[in-house]
């Protein structure tokens, strides 16, 4: 539960801090309160500037960086005590950035492009090249996003019971452009294909939420209660533009038609691939300058009641009981706005000499070659890919549709969300507890182009959770270390999934996930100087064999006896902390801090064979250090820090995925590499 520091009704003060570090990194941020009537009215405004050079380089465009940081956050807030009863607290904040984001790295390329292909699409190829000289092979991505917020909140004492008001409202909008993850002009999302001054994508999301509490004491305080009500609008608009370029019909026929396997051909067949690239299975066909452009609305609604009850049944035994009820409903709808096709299919136009019926369609495949027409009429093989935004048209005679279908649906779901903890107190030094709560997070509908493709249903299921946990909380050697130690058990049903495919996001539901562990913490004051802390968590957190029973996805199956994706077992951090006051009234505080993790899985897509995970999945375990060291002067207002963090310079990715249309291209996300810096704070 973070919560923003408040005005301060009586006193004037600040602060401001400065640093600079490696990647030239400039990052500032202060504060400022200011009484407008002791104990009756204060101002505060708050600011933060962040800007960063970006952790990855060009290898098509010197001079370009990716992952960089440009951002500018303002927030002022008023807070008003009118009465002893009653305050009243208003935010108003804005934020804004303008970043080159999210490129990634290749680990490996596509054993069907021919060397000439490999040196075009992917300049910086495997694992030393691209992930450890932190190189992307890409047009430039970029994300700039807009946003502010304001929120009004009123608390009135009652003499009692204390009432709680609060109303706020978001308006976020975002654009990027975004490439296909490697170097030739194959497809992009609103870049490099794309016309100059063409918009960029964007999403617009503009959030009301207003909520109500009433909490008090009862049965001569044996008893704490609350109760409320909560309702939240939310309205999404996407529009995003997917353009083919000049590389497309010889990235795809390469990487996709020169492998004999990929079709199942003949040896005939084969020695037609022999040469590793076949463009003439697209001539004439040149699809540069292709593009469609889609519409996604989205309007939500939630409103739920709840009470939270806390029970002192005897002086050291607690009942906590919870319980909401939830009605969520969403409409959600895509359309293709337009669509600009000038060399698909032959060229046929879009003003209807294309139609729905299959002789119109198999007409226009007979324009192409025997290879082109296989793959287009064949899923398995076109699946989710850039084709559905291609082509305008479905060809259900043909068992393919090559256009995501428009849909405009309904999504509604309730839920009674509930909670039930026992707390035992021995001592005043030692608390048992156990607990029970079933959770919920609503369902609703997959904002992707290809979600409907084929007749698909967009939506996806509500997921439900069943949480166990027993726990012991102590504190020993006379409040010096505090030890905490759990035991938790959760099952999933309808487990949402979320899985980028390399050209598209799938969300879908699996079953019989679970979740169960153990997780032990402590703080030790050393002496009055030095104090250590150490978390351990060990969880195994899994599909099930049965995860796939009665979904349609088929890679659904491939997940089932494996671990969650980024769920290592084991996790350990730890550190020690110096802070004493030197001769002279100087001050001195040391800090190192260290990270494990075990193995863990960054990916949902398929194992290279059945029971067996694709090695390029596995982040192997590693070790991040932190460390920290600083001074403050004996006036106390002003201190310097030097700082790392990931002093060892650890290099680690978090999602790894399918390179998209090169078969068998694995790429991935990074993580930040060895930062360091300066950082000077003063307040006031």
């Amino acid at each position: 539960n973070v919560k923003t520091k408040a005005p301060d009704l009586s006193e004037f003060g600040g602060f401001a801090d400065v640093s600079y570090g490696n990647f030239n990194l400039v990052n500032v941020q202060g504060a400022v309160n200011i009484p407008l009537a002791t104990d009756k009215a204060a101002l505060r405004f708050t600011g933060a500037y962040r800007n960063r050079d970006g952790f990855l380089d060009s290898t098509i465009q010197p001079g370009e960086e990716n992952l960089t940081r440009d951002r500018l956050l303002l927030k002022g807030q008023a807070l008003v005590e009118p009465t002893d009863n009653i305050s009243v607290r208003v935010i108003a904040d804005y934020q804004t950035s303008d970043e080159n984001c999210c490129a990634a790295v290749t680990l490996t390329t596509s054993p069907n492009l021919s060397a000439a292909s490999t040196a075009q699409f992917f300049p910086a190829v495997g694992f030393e090249d691209s992930f450890e000289d932190r190189r992307f092979n890409s047009q430039q991505y970029e994300n700039n996003i807009d946003q502010w917020g304001v929120s009004a909140e009123v608390v009135w004492d009652l003499g009692g019971p204390e009432f709680t008001g609060i109303v706020s409202y978001r308006d976020f909008v975002g654009e990027s452009r975004q490439d296909d993850f490697g170097g030739a002009l194959v497809y992009s999302v609103t870049g490099a294909t794309f016309p100059e001054g063409t918009p960029a994508t964007f999403d617009e999301i503009q959030t009301f939420t207003a909520e109500a509490r009433l909490q008090g004491e009862a049965m001569d305080g044996r008893l704490d209660w609350l109760i409320g009500a909560y309702y939240a609008d939310e309205q999404i608009e996407e529009q995003f533009a997917l353009g083919l370029g000049a590389d497309f019909s010889t990235a795809v026929s390469e990487a996709n038609f020169g492998n004999p396997a990929i079709l199942g051909l003949v040896s005939a067949g084969g020695a037609f691939f022999a040469s590793g690239q076949n463009p003439a299975a697209f001539a004439p066909v040149s699809s540069d300058g292709s593009f469609s452009n889609n519409q996604f609305l989205q309007d939500a609604s939630s409103f739920s009641v709840f009470t939270h009850n806390i029970f002192e049944v005897t002086d050291n035994f607690d009942l906590t009981v919870g319980l909401r009820y939830v009605d969520d409903s969403k409409d959600g709808t895509y359309n293709q706005l337009e669509a600009n096709n000038p060399a698909c299919l032959a060229g046929l136009a879009l003003n209807g000499a294309l139609t729905a019926n299959a002789a119109g369609a198999a007409a226009a495949l007979a324009q192409f070659g025997p290879v082109a027409q296989a793959v287009l009429t064949n899923p398995a093989i076109v699946g989710p890919s850039v084709f559905l935004n291609c082509f305008p048209f479905a060809a259900p005679a043909l068992g393919v549709a090559f256009l995501p279908s428009e849909f405009d649906e309904e999504f509604n779901d309730e839920e009674l969300i509930y909670t039930v903890k026992g707390s035992y107190k021995f001592t005043e030094d030692a608390l048992l507890y156990g607990s029970f709560t079933h959770g919920y997070k609503a369902g609703g509908f997959n904002l992707d182009s290809t979600a409907a493709a084929g007749g698909a249903d967009p939506s996806f299921l509500s997921e439900e959770i069943d949480a166990w946990e027993l726990g012991l909380k102590t504190t020993l050697f006379d409040n010096r270390v505090r030890a905490n130690i759990a035991l938790f058990h959760s099952t999933l049903d309808n487990f949402q999934v979320l899985e980028f495919t390399g050209t598209q996001f799938q969300t879908f539901n699996v079953n019989d996930v679970s979740s169960t562990g153990g997780e032990f913490e402590a703080v030790a004051s050393i002496t009055d100087a030095l104090t250590a802390d150490i978390a351990l968590t060990y969880t195994d957190a899994e599909y099930g064999d049965d995860c796939s029973v009665g979904v349609a996805i088929p890679n659904a199956a491939t997940l089932c006896g494996f671990p969650l994706t980024n769920a290592p077992e084991f996790v350990a951090v730890g550190g020690l902390n110096y802070d004493t006051e030197l001769e002279g009234g100087w001050g001195l505080t040391a800090n190192v801090s260290g990270r494990y993790e075990s193995d863990r899985r960054t990916s949902t897509q398929p194992q290279v064979a059945i029971g067996v995970l694709n090695p390029l999945d596995i982040q192997e375990s590693n070790f991040k250090l932190n460390a920290r060291l600083g001074i403050t002067l004996p006036n106390d207002r002003v201190s310097f820090e030097f700082w790392g963090v990931n002093v060892f310079d650890e290099r680690t990715r978090g999602i790894t995925f399918n390179t998209p249309l090169q078969g068998a291209s694995r790429s991935a996300f990074i993580q930040d590499p060895r930062t360091y810096g300066v950082t000077m704070r003063t307040n006031f």
